[in-house]
């Protein structure tokens, strides 16, 4: 099959297959008329599926010739609380929900994808996965999905997926080694010392002022503790305490995020925290507790995966289109789950349009991608995919 042929006749259907996904968006966890939508589309080009994975995922498989390997995609379907500011004709009409991080778009590449390797499921040895993806945004539906086994029966070999970003032009690609996200926890902070009338303070232990020397020593974790060529990030963004204006306060809470590049960083950085918070505390008089929740782990590419996404984009988009990215970021995804599983690798695909002024962020709701993203998306990933089918 010419695939570039096939897209730009199949381009026009996936364009009105986003469209239709952004005027419909679903919260995380909620996406149930998505996977219904996804799946009518997936029955009509008579590709075998298994739905309500983690309750509203869909993994659709296409079986080549037998043998050879499993390779699979991820594209993540959920939306977000965002008001759509954009005047469009396919506007979201979802009160106060927008495709803002353009999962819209994720998924139409990837039914596109699916349906290309189903009219080539004679012409390829082995098995291509597509997973459609719920609750990115919010609890880690990657985890849940690898829990309830879409990486097994055949096993995966490979993975690929891809984000849309608008400060990349379409035609643009961004790849890195290694790695690329950082890995997450929230944490919550609660210090209790002893309320008094504000007139009596050497009555009180002051867990205001308490809060304000950890939020101080906190900051030494990362100029103090962890080496200049490591990157971390810890943000409190938010405190409550205190009841009254002439009542010295006897708990405050406070809660933020730690942000780390890989395992050893992240254990060393959550027991810092621990440190710095209760001896801070005790050296006041009061106690304080350090809850962490166990976010998404650091998502590292496999260089295996990158060389053929690599080899890919430059014969499909030109060396001149493909950027490499020098610093990873701080933010998150949790295909980070089946980078641990799998040998995978995750991308940046451009979407913007600067002549067009289209260069708003994600989650912004003023977003506008260029929908030739998708026909960039579709030819991409299927000749990477075809490629680590061959390895």
């Amino acid at each position: 099959m010419d695939i570039q042929k096939r897209v730009n006749e199949i381009y026009n259907e996936l364009v009105n297959i986003r469209r239709e996904l952004h005027m419909h968006p679903e919260l995380s966890e909620n996406e149930y008329e998505t996977m219904n939508r996804i799946c009518s589309y997936l029955d009509k080009w008579g590709i075998e599926y298994k739905k309500s994975v983690a309750d509203t995922g869909v993994v659709a498989i296409i079986r080549g010739r037998e043998g050879g390997r499993t390779v699979a995609a991820r594209a993540d379907i959920d939306a977000l609380p965002v008001v759509e500011l954009n005047d469009l004709a396919f506007k979201s009409k979802n009160e106060g929900i927008m495709h803002a991080c353009g999962h819209d778009i994720h998924t139409a590449i990837h039914l596109g994808v699916a349906r290309l390797f189903k009219e080539m499921e004679n012409e390829f040895q082995g098995n291509v996965k597509i997973f459609f993806q719920p609750a990115e945004e919010t609890i880690g539906g990657a985890k849940r999905m690898i829990e309830e086994g879409v990486l097994k029966n055949p096993d995966v070999d490979y993975m690929l997926s891809l984000h849309v970003m608008p400060s990349l032009d379409v035609g643009e690609i961004e790849i890195k080694y290694g790695k690329l996200n950082a890995a997450t926890n929230e944490f919550t902070i609660r210090i209790t010392g002893k309320s008094a009338h504000a007139a009596y303070p050497e009555q009180s232990v002051d867990s205001i002022v308490v809060a304000g020397n950890i939020i101080v020593a906190l900051q030494t974790l990362v100029s103090r503790n962890i080496s200049p060529l490591n990157s971390v990030v810890l943000t409190l963004g938010k405190i409550n305490g205190g009841t009254k204006n002439n009542v010295i306060a006897g708990e405050v809470t406070l809660s933020g995020t730690l942000r780390t590049l890989d395992e050893d960083t992240r254990n060393y950085a959550k027991k810092r925290v621990r440190e710095i918070v209760e001896n801070t505390a005790k050296a006041h008089g009061a106690s304080a507790t350090v809850e962490f929740d166990e976010g998404y782990p650091a998502l590292i590419n496999n260089d295996e995966v990158v060389d053929a996404l690599k080899e890919s984009a430059e014969s499909v988009l030109g060396k001149d289109k493909v950027r490499l990215k020098e610093y990873p970021s701080m933010g998150a995804d949790d295909f980070s789950f089946f980078c641990r599983e799998t040998k995978g690798a995750y991308y940046n695909l451009g979407c913007g349009n600067r002549d067009k002024g289209w260069t708003w962020p994600l989650h912004s709701g003023k977003l506008i991608a260029d929908e030739e993203a998708i026909k960039v998306g579709v030819v991409l990933q299927t000749v990477t995919l075809m490629k680590l089918l061959k390895k």
